[in-house]
């Protein structure tokens, strides 16, 4: 079974941006930590960040054609703005799930909206890197009552 992980726009500064909202965990210590809970299941994680909107279009199709049993995916600020991700999960039917590291609900009225979560099989967000981890496993037990 292999897991698509896809971070969006600015994620790529983890550790350094705003860590009393991101916390102090780099993209590359997150990313590890994926990789060795997908080891934990006997599951491939891939891991991929773009801050361009279209890198992660084509991301996701090239997931479809990859065979890749699912995504997850923080589009970010993508997720406030962007109809063509939402599109690409929609159009590509692979279970996905939406995650954030802070809680959205919590914050600016424009982070409310998100334009993947009626596609998506569930969203999760404000435990920070953590919730990574619990999108893969809930992830994982969708994809294997399937």
């Amino acid at each position: 079974m292999k897991i698509c992980v896809i971070h969006g726009p600015n994620l790529n500064l983890l550790g350094t941006r705003e860590p009393g909202i991101y916390g102090s965990e780099t993209l590359a210590d997150m990313n590890e930590q994926l990789r060795a809970a997908g080891l934990e299941h006997q599951v491939e994680v891939e891991c991929f960040q773009s801050n361009h909107e279209g890198a992660i279009v084509d991301r996701i199709h090239q997931a479809a054609r990859e065979g890749v049993d699912g995504l997850i995916i923080n589009p970010a600020a993508y997720t406030h703005t962007s109809v063509a991700i939402r599109d690409a999960v929609a159009g590509v039917a692979l279970p996905t799930v939406e995650v954030h590291l802070s809680n959205v609900h919590a914050r600016e009225s424009f982070r409310h909206q998100s334009f993947l979560a009626p596609v998506a099989i569930a969203q999760l967000c404000g435990f920070g890197s953590f919730g990574y981890r619990l999108a893969l496993d809930g992830l994982l037990h969708y994809l294997r009552k399937v």
